[in-house]
């Protein structure tokens, strides 16, 4: 993960005359903050619903989801994989079939040493992905080479490659069939903006999942087809 020096800052609210230490640290954070919220307004929210939908596809028709990243991308991967595979889990319904490529260590560094790192990712997807299946990349830069391995061989195997970056998109954007790219070019609030968008995409699928299988049983109890 690199560490943004950016100072493109939103200004913080002025020390006034006779201001304390904290109230002078308070608009240090604030400015920071300020940033975020001003990615946030930014985003490309008609992208986020239809990477929302394309998900929801892969929930239906009973597809797997393979997310993947580096650094704080790949603790990203890791949360997401958990909200999608346990926090969706309603009863006895069935469930999210979502894994995180970035939990096993030995297996990416057993790659990374006996083959080259770019193939961490892409190797694990050799051995599991079906055509139909979903890639699900995230990178801050969008041009991490292993990332890029990885959506190249789903790709290749027929899966649907999505992804989370920022800056322009890098590399990765041309790779995605839906690239959500924060609106930033400092690493810290597009990892932010990550996190909230992961978020806002499990809380959606929740509902959607929850709704789904409430109507199903109301149809089962009244006789009718159920899926």
């Amino acid at each position: 993960m690199s560490i943004s020096t950016s100072t493109t800052a939103l200004p913080g609210r002025r020390k006034t005359p006779g201001a304390s230490a904290q109230t002078a640290e308070f608009c240090q954070s604030e400015s920071y903050l300020r940033m975020v919220w001003s990615a946030l307004q930014r985003l490309p929210f008609a992208m986020i619903d239809q990477l929302t939908d394309l998900l929801w596809e892969a929930y239906l028709g009973h597809r797997a989801v393979y997310l993947f990243g580096n650094g704080g991308s790949a603790a990203l991967a890791s949360h997401c994989a958990c909200d999608l595979g346990k926090g969706t889990v309603t009863g006895d319904q069935r469930r999210f079939r979502v894994l995180a490529l970035t939990d096993n260590v030995p297996l990416m560094t057993a790659w990374a040493n006996d083959a080259d790192y770019e193939n961490i990712f892409g190797e694990q997807l050799r051995s599991f992905l079906q055509e139909g299946d979903v890639a699900f990349a995230i990178s801050g830069s969008g041009n991490s080479p292993n990332v890029l391995h990885g959506l190249r061989v789903a790709s290749e195997m027929g899966a649907l490659t999505v992804g989370l970056t920022g800056f322009s998109g890098g590399k990765m954007k041309p790779l995605c069939k839906v690239c959500v790219i924060v609106p930033s070019e400092n690493m810290q609030v597009i990892e932010d903006a990550h996190l909230a968008i992961a978020h806002s995409l499990f809380s959606l699928l929740r509902a959607r999942i929850s709704e789904f299988h409430s109507q199903n049983l109301i149809q089962a109890a009244s006789g009718g087809p159920s899926a």
